[in-house]
């Protein structure tokens, strides 16, 4: 593959002669690429070169010099934690070489966590530096960039999440921080879904209620939960909400299901869930669809800022508040030129992408010296208070590039 032109490859990865997981690469820095690592029983090429591509448009739109990938483990996320590892070995057997000299570098995503990641690159005798996956935000940070892409989609129309109502698409580590984000925010959920199937309740859900008995359910908690009415995944769609954030799977709202949806707003936390046709489809319709690799950014922008060693809550004020404002302008500008959001928003980060790409792989000497820094900073040789204190202006500098 030549690494500028933006095709995804993907690798089919075997252990002992058994397929144990997939790597997509759609572009790199300097040889390299990353994204995260998702455990997932079906989880598939297509799926992950979509979601690579999604990476790329993060990357650009952030101005983050970093290549897009994605990672799948065949798996179940919700097995053991012994037989999840030897997924996680199995995985890491497979994909030697490229995690070796950082063809590929994982995160945590859908079905895994930072901790496991680091696990996994230890025990298969790989570089694991004192800070390195140590972000064990990322759903939250996720959540709070798609709670901003929801209150500035909202404002565009002269409207607010109080009173709100609203249906949540996947209540893992990104869909139950979001509820619980637009709960405290004065929203009203009124529906959830898992695999397991969906609960709505048009009076609102008891969010701290949910919260709980999910703890111990899991996905089953769409089909055990008792104080809701249980419908049909797909129901979800179609039930009369104001705004609809789909967190799960790719794909979910499609050309079958697009013209059910009567939410006036779809902001996504999930990566692709909303197809292109269905996408424009919306667009035609009215409906506020900000781009999910804008409003689901959060993880990539939070990680960057919790690696940095800013605090929790100031990093959910810079998220809400960069992203807030890049959606609000965003809309401005598509309502102004007449286009769909994605139509101005994703050249524009494919453009960001190849000037930060260009600039990287040409540095100059403060370029250098910041790399050396990022280096030291990795093995523990600097103070996190150093760095944190530099890090809001920087992310802020990078969003601008």
């Amino acid at each position: 593959m030549d690494d500028r032109t933006g095709q995804s490859l993907v690798h089919s990865l075997h252990d002992g002669g058994t397929l144990v997981g997939f790597i997509a690469i759609d572009s790199t820095i300097n040889g390299r690429a990353r994204g995260g690592l998702r455990m997932m029983p079906d989880v598939g090429a297509g799926e992950l070169q979509a979601a690579a591509r999604a990476m790329t448009l993060k990357y650009g739109f952030l101005g983050l010099p970093q290549g897009g990938a994605k990672g799948g483990v065949l798996g179940d996320p919700e097995q053991p934690v012994e037989a999840r590892r030897e997924r996680l070995q199995a995985f890491a057997r497979g994909a030697r070489d490229l995690l070796r000299d950082g063809r590929y570098l994982p995160d945590a995503d859908m079905g895994t966590t930072a901790a496991e990641i680091r696990w996994m690159m230890q025990h298969a005798g790989l570089p694991a530096a004192r800070r390195d996956w140590r972000n064990n935000r990322s759903g939250r940070h996720t959540a709070a960039s798609c709670l901003a892409a929801v209150r500035a989609a909202l404002a565009h129309r002269g409207r607010s999440l109080d009173g709100c109502r609203v249906a949540v698409e996947g209540f893992g580590q990104v869909g139950s921080a979001l509820v619980q984000c637009l709960h405290e925010a004065g929203a009203k959920v009124v529906a959830i879904s898992t695999s397991a199937g969906a609960l709505f309740d048009p009076k609102g859900l008891d969010v701290p209620d949910l919260a709980a008995h999910s703890s111990a359910a899991g996905s089953a908690t769409a089909s055990t939960y008792g104080r809701a009415e249980r419908l049909p995944r797909e129901a979800l769609f179609e039930l009369p909400v104001d705004v609809l954030c789909p967190c799960a799977r790719i794909g979910s709202i499609h050309a079958g299901n697009v013209t059910a949806i009567t939410a006036e707003f779809v902001c996504a936390g999930a990566n692709n869930p909303v197809t292109p046709d269905a996408e424009n489809a919306l667009w035609r319709r009215g409906v506020v669809v900000p781009p999910d690799f804008i409003s689901n950014s959060g993880g990539v922008l939070g990680g960057t800022l919790e690696f940095a060693g800013v605090s929790a809550e100031a990093t959910t004020l810079l998220i809400e508040r960069l992203i807030g404002r890049a959606v609000a302008t965003l809309l401005a500008h598509a309502d102004a030129a007449g286009a769909a959001p994605r139509a101005i928003a994703e050249p524009r980060a494919l453009e960001r992408h190849a000037r930060v790409r260009a600039a990287a792989e040409q540095p100059t000497l403060r370029g250098r010296a910041m790399a050396l820094g990022l280096e030291c900073y990795r093995r523990g040789w600097l103070p996190s208070a150093l760095v944190g204190a530099m890090a809001p202006a920087y992310v802020e500098r990078r969003l601008h590039t």
